[in-house]
């Protein structure tokens, strides 16, 4: 729900679509990953472990992963897809890439290399961290809008199986630098397929006027397809689409999927070349809150390959093996964070009263609700409460008005400091959209499993932070 455009003030308590809870210290289990419980105590729970122990040994503000259930999310995804578009049913196959960007470190890397998924990466640094897990670069696919000559240097020399081409540009300057190594690089073209997607405005990347592919409408995709097609030193495998991001709507993904193999017919036709690939992007949505609906996996996936199908059939095209590219879908519900509160407080709006609860991360941790007008949950993590449930607003504790990081929820109105609150689902683009505002340190990701806790990253300490400062060669203690 967006902020009121008056200001938080005046943002009524309670929206309409947060239901008032039968049991306040309950957890709705479609927000949480599979090995999360409460106990009888109320102390949240992962794979038997109580968050108190966790907070008390590893810290908080802390990213705290599932990863059973990460592995288990990934694993359906390749299992469903694989199934939906089997050579049984007439189709080519299917592909899993995750999507890297969502939150990528060498353990995630190697946990999905072992899944049986490829790895999209979109920089020279998720490059290295996939090659220093030990994924193979024919794996790994590079994205990017704007791809720097060293990225695509690296690229080449990593063995990549797809660099998604953006621009006209990029297909130049690929090909110089295919041809000084006497190779052939493995060109997707990024298509933008003018499909307006159900989300907000800064993920929605389909339509025409935004920074990412190459149009079908003004001829731009196929002025590309033509030089790659005719390029010596490029191969043209296939073609990529991606809508956004955090959709519901599977008429999106529909529409987009039929003008890609659309223009795939064209392409084939006029330059008498096989495409046999087609990337369908990602952009699954997920449940933030209970108001969410996400897609489930086993619809989506059956529904693209139904459209898939009766395109190909129709364009009296053979049928490609198709991929997709979820990352919030498998890594957002696997994590939480873990939170300590420090400061509550009540204040007065036009519609009734407001609890502020202040916790020791904020905006540093999670940008999103400030950034894309996101909404969370939470949960009063270590105990139960048995006062009246009461419209909380949970804060961070950077010099923002807008360092939001669950806008409204229902908790105890006997929250109070010293508590910990865990909030669910922010595994994707919390730690990698992660920053040092106010120059609070970024926090560590824990893996969690029933027999062993671990960093996966470790928080970052004041020194890390201060040492590109030379200023602070000292740091910071006085003489």
């Amino acid at each position: 729900m967006p902020a009121h455009i008056a200001g938080t003030l005046h943002a009524t308590p309670a929206p309409v679509w947060l239901p008032y809870p039968d049991d306040v210290n309950a957890l709705l289990p479609s927000l949480w990953s599979d090995n999360v419980m409460k106990n009888s105590d109320g102390v949240l729970t992962i794979a038997g472990h109580p968050v108190t122990e966790l907070a008390e040994q590893y810290g908080t503000p802390t990213l705290v992963m599932d990863v059973d259930d990460f592995r288990s999310r990934a694993e359906t995804y390749l299992s469903t897809f694989s199934n939906a578009f089997s050579v049984e049913k007439g189709l080519a196959g299917a592909d899993v890439f995750y999507a890297g960007k969502a939150f990528l470190c060498t353990a995630v890397a190697r946990w999905v290399h072992d899944a049986g998924l490829g790895l999209d990466t979109c920089s020279l640094g998720e490059m290295m961290i996939a090659r220093a897990a030990g994924v193979p670069g024919d794996r790994v696919g590079l994205h990017g809008n704007n791809k720097s000559a060293a990225e695509l240097e690296y690229a080449l020399d990593y063995g990549v199986s797809r660099i998604f081409v953006d621009s006209l540009d990029e297909v130049a300057r690929l090909e110089s630098i295919a041809a000084a190594r006497g190779t052939v690089a493995p060109v997707m073209l990024r298509v933008t397929v003018g499909v307006e997607a159900h989300t907000h405005d800064f993920i929605a990347t389909a339509h025409e006027d935004q920074k990412f592919g190459l149009s079908l409408a003004d001829g731009t995709a196929a002025a590309a397809a033509r030089l790659v097609a005719e390029s010596e030193h490029l191969r043209l495998d296939g073609l990529h689409s991606h809508i956004g991001s955090q959709i519901f709507d599977i008429s999106g993904f529909q529409v987009a999927a039929a003008r890609v193999l659309a223009f795939r017919a064209e392409i084939m036709g006029e330059h008498g070349i096989d495409l046999p690939d087609v990337d369908l992007g990602g952009g699954f949505g997920i449940r933030y809150t209970s108001q969410d609906t996400p897609i489930p996996v086993a619809k989506m996936a059956k529904e693209l390959a139904s459209v898939v199908v009766k395109e190909c059939r129709g364009l009296g095209t053979s049928v490609p093996r198709i991929s997709i590219e979820p990352g919030r879908a498998i890594v957002s519900p696997a994590v939480f964070t873990l939170y300590e509160v420090g400061t509550v407080k009540q204040v007065s709006t036009d519609s009734g009263p407001r609890t502020y609860v202040a916790v020791d991360g904020g905006m540093s941790d999670n940008i999103r609700t400030a950034l894309y007008d996101a909404d969370y949950s939470c949960t009063l993590a270590n105990r139960n409460s048995s006062a009246e449930p009461a419209i909380v607003r949970v804060v961070g504790k950077h010099c923002e008005s807008g360092d939001i990081i669950v806008r409204d929820e229902y908790m105890g109105a006997d929250v109070t400091a010293g508590d910990l609150v865990a909030v669910p689902t922010t595994g994707a683009y919390c730690r990698s959209l992660s920053n040092n505002y106010n120059h609070l340190p970024r926090p560590g990701v824990l893996a969690v499993e029933a027999d062993r806790v671990e960093w996966i990253v470790t928080p970052e300490d004041h020194t890390q932070m201060f040492a590109t400062d030379p200023g602070m060669a000292g740091g910071g203690e006085p003489n």
